[in-house]
């Protein structure tokens, strides 16, 4: 069990955690003037109630810290009573310090609260900015299978600088992954802008450069408004690294294009394949300044092949001796994997060889080509299947890690 969950148990005021945690508070204090009976005239255990007080208001909430303060107060009159010292300077610096102490306590208890409840509703508005930004991808489209894996690295952000995103055209799937410059909550307005843009061009039937071509257009503008007000190095330093690969449901290949972004991975027959572009574009929002071309990149992709794209979160991310995940030598090893159990597998182990919060944003997407008919373009022209309908499995069932 995690901290925030036995620290959510003692804070419940109906669950045994949190009476036993009182209740063993509530003993030490009763012991204190009860062990003044049996102590020398010289020893006090006056300072042992500063103890129960101080772990009741941190982890029971400053009500129950301050009624704990109270009885502790109690305590003190009930031993100084006892041993007929109650007035005595002694026992009333004691008695100021004790109440001092439990006003302070109480006052950052409230604070603590305050920033817990904060801390919930930034969760929620995240968890709903992710809901509409980052939807979940459909674990079919076409001919082939998709699993995801998400992990932001801002401390209570479900939502970061990485991105993904699917969309069906007449005859291909087409997915786009990518690394907005930055992470967390800060990032999520060019996430908005790449993924709007994305899911505005890609049902169209233009090719797959026209489509790059346009998103790098649509990115470009929206990162340099006028109304931002940003300086040339400001435009120069917000971009996305992104790649968009589009797989044919009757041709046993994909065509990738690169703008920037990490290589895909294939894995077929047991061998990784780093899916290497020759000539990668720059990533979006730079594309103006070189005049790019998109042209796309083929590559095989049978059926049974696994295809993994991914963000430098995972790449990037190192162990306590500085070594970075080793994706390529480790992902071997998941080759005959489902996608939801490649994305799994490999999140498990991401994790086990941080043995840390992740540093950047994460994402991963898992694709495996279904066995099902696959026609060169020889074979699919002789057929005559050039004009097949588009396809109609799409079912939005996304998982998240």
């Amino acid at each position: 069990m995690q901290f925030g969950s036995r620290l959510s148990v003692m804070q419940d005021p109906v669950g045994s955690g949190c009476r036993v945690f009182l209740a063993v508070m509530i003993a030490i204090i009763a012991a204190v003037p009860v062990a003044d009976l049996f102590l020398p005239e010289d020893v006090h255990l006056a300072h042992v109630l500063v103890i129960p007080v101080a772990l009741a208001s941190a982890f029971a909430g400053a009500v129950r810290g301050a009624l704990t303060g109270l009885a502790a107060v109690l305590a003190l009159v009930a031993a100084g009573a006892e041993r007929h010292t109650l007035l005595t300077e002694n026992v009333l610096v004691q008695l100021g310090s004790l109440v001092l102490l439990t006003l302070l306590l109480v006052l950052i208890s409230t604070l603590l609260e305050r920033r817990r409840r904060e801390l919930a509703e930034l969760r929620e508005v995240s968890e709903a900015a992710q809901g509409v930004l980052l939807r979940p991808l459909p674990t079919h489209a076409g001919p082939v299978t998709i699993a995801t894996a998400y992990r932001s690295a801002g401390d209570g952000d479900r939502i970061g600088g990485d991105l993904y995103a699917v969309a069906r055209t007449a005859r291909a799937t087409r997915i786009l992954i990518g690394d907005v410059r930055g992470k967390g909550l800060c990032s999520i307005g060019d996430t908005e802008t790449v993924l709007g843009a994305f899911r505005a061009a890609a049902h169209r039937q233009a090719p797959l450069a026209e489509l790059v071509e346009s998103l790098e257009a649509s990115v470009r503008w929206e990162l340099t408004q006028a109304w931002d007000g940003p300086s040339d190095a400001d435009v120069g330093e917000r971009f996305v690294t992104a790649a968009v690969v589009e797989i044919p449901d009757d041709e046993p290949y994909v065509n990738v294009v690169s703008c920037g972004h990490l290589p895909p991975i294939l894995l077929h027959d047991g061998k990784v394949t780093t899916l290497d572009v020759p000539e990668p574009a720059p990533p979006l929002g730079l594309g103006g300044l070189t005049g790019s071309s998109y042209a796309p990149t083929t590559f095989a992709f049978a059926p049974g092949d696994r295809l993994l794209l991914y963000t430098d979160g995972v790449t990037e991310a190192r162990n306590d001796d500085g070594e970075f995940y080793p994706l390529t030598s480790r992902v071997a090893e998941w080759g005959d994997r489902r996608p939801d159990q490649l994305v799994r597998e490999m999140t498990d182990d991401l994790l086990a060889h941080v043995a840390a919060p992740l540093e950047d944003d994460m994402a991963v997407v898992a694709i495996v080509r279904e066995a099902r008919r696959v026609l060169t373009p020889h074979a699919r022209a002789a057929a005559g299947t050039a004009g097949d309908a588009a396809e109609s499995d799409v079912r939005p069932a996304g998982r998240r890690i």
